[in-house]
């Protein structure tokens, strides 16, 4: 049969890109339909601008440690509208970049909704396309709970457009776009509360690692109230919100920001004209290669729920372009030792097994720690610590898992991600010299295991 495309990709966000750029490089016919915004989530309202607003939000800091230094500064004066602005730009050009990089790798570009009508048929904008292969590629949307007032909630789809910086805020849930967003409210100057409904916050990751942030984000005065949850929203008489909370308390706010958790988009894709199932969680069913109940439609990325991060994201794109168009050259994504970062203040960074996860799996652990104030801060009053902790299988001496707390975790952490990859020993980073004088010089001076 004859198809109008190889391969027509839903979505033009960071995994599909990828997929209609490279298999257009090899020779594939492909199109794209994105019916919001190039470049996804992660370009539009998750990592790139989060992060923008993660920088905003450390210049107090900066201008404190600034005056211990003879800096002689005038009283800091902060302009939400400015940053917002500046932001917006940002992202149009990155919309720009990722519209040159399919249009000029021979991608046809079609910009509306799409919808499912077969195995090879999509619509868009009225007008059917079929395909040879068809990738659902429509990333995640954010979740609110089905409580009274949740209409009044700000999600991470509103929260980059606010026009002004509320003065008070309460962020509610426990994951890694819960805290970043506190520390961002918090240091742009907000009266911010972080809600979590569980003992404490980041589930998952290493236990070290969440009370030290706990302690230096409660240090920096941010007000954390775990097992707290909300009932409902109620709008004031000024304009202002009322969170109720389920143990009664009622607390007056400007935002209630929701961060509690994401759900696939599927919403009118048409699966119900195909084959395609969902698991039990909602996300898209497939195989090891991607395929889903209907052998001519792939999902990839956040709608499959693997491990919904943007460089997952990318290598199944490439991974998928691979499979069908360069066989050949197929490599599976490897999902052990992915890093990632919390880009909170201070900040995490992470690869590899946890503690907990090091001994869940029958490991004998042997624990590295060190904690201290930074250089920079020696010569200020500001009191924060870092964190830097290796986990050692005894028996192998391989390290296992690598995790830290501080500044410039992420940008350390990538770099030893090699290693932890390459199945670097403890004796491997024994042997490797440190940079002096630098923080990440800790990783390789730590010599004695920390009893527990």
């Amino acid at each position: 049969m004859t198809h109008d495309y190889d391969l027509f990709v839903i979505g033009a966000g960071s995994g599909g890109v990828r997929a209609a750029r490279f298999a257009a490089s090899f020779g594939a016919r492909v199109a794209v339909a994105e019916s919001r915004y190039l470049g996804g989530t992660c370009v539009n309202v998750g990592c790139v601008p989060k992060k923008l607003l993660v920088y905003g939000a450390h210049f107090p800091d900066d201008f404190e440690q600034a005056a211990s230094y003879g800096w002689s500064l005038g009283a800091p004066q902060f302009d939400w509208p400015t940053l917002i602005a500046n932001k917006n730009r940002e992202i149009q050009r990155l919309n720009g970049i990722y519209r040159n990089l399919l249009v000029n790798s021979g991608v046809t570009l079609l910009e509306g909704h799409a919808r499912l009508l077969g195995p090879h048929e999509v619509e868009v904008s009225g007008q059917r396309h079929s395909a040879r292969h068809i990738l659902i590629a429509t990333g995640g949307w954010p979740q609110v709970p089905d409580i009274p007032g949740k209409e009044l909630a700000t999600t991470s789809n509103e929260v980059f457009f606010l026009e002004h910086l509320p003065k008070r805020v309460l962020v509610v849930g426990g994951g890694y776009i819960a805290v970043e967003f506190a520390s961002i409210f918090h240091g742009m100057g907000a009266q911010t509360s972080l809600l979590y409904r569980g003992d404490l916050f980041l589930r998952g990751f290493d236990g070290a690692v969440r009370q030290h942030l706990k302690e230096e984000l409660e240090k920096k005065g941010l007000d954390l109230q775990f097992n707290s949850d909300i009932e409902r929203i109620e709008r004031q008489a000024d304009g202002s919100l009322l969170a109720v909370l389920k143990d009664g308390r009622q607390l007056p706010t400007d935002c209630v920001f929701y961060a509690t958790g994401r759900r696939p988009m599927l919403d009118n894709l048409g699966l119900e004209n195909t084959d395609v199932t969902l698991d039990e969680k909602g996300f898209v069913a497939v195989d090891e290669n991607y395929r889903t109940g209907e052998p001519s439609i792939l999902a990839l990325g956040d709608v499959i729920g693997r491990v919904q991060l943007t460089p997952v994201a990318l290598a199944e794109g490439m991974a998928v372009a691979r499979q069908l168009f360069r066989p050949q050259e197929y490599r599976p994504v490897d999902y052990q030792n992915i890093p990632t970062a919390v880009f909170s203040l201070p900040n995490i960074a992470t690869v590899g097994l946890s503690e907990e996860q090091a001994r869940a799996g029958g490991y004998q652990v042997k624990v590295f720690e060190s904690r201290f104030r930074p250089m920079k801060l020696t010569l200020t009053e500001q009191q924060e610590r870092t964190l830097m902790k290796l986990v050692v299988d005894a028996q192998s001496d391989r390290v296992l898992g690598c995790h830290m707390v501080g500044p410039e975790s992420g940008e350390i952490v990538q770099g030893l991600a090699v290693a932890i990859k390459a199945g670097a020993t403890k004796q491997v980073f024994d042997e490797t010299l440190g940079i002096h004088p630098t923080a990440a010089e800790e990783f390789v001076t730590m010599r004695v295991p920390v009893t527990r």
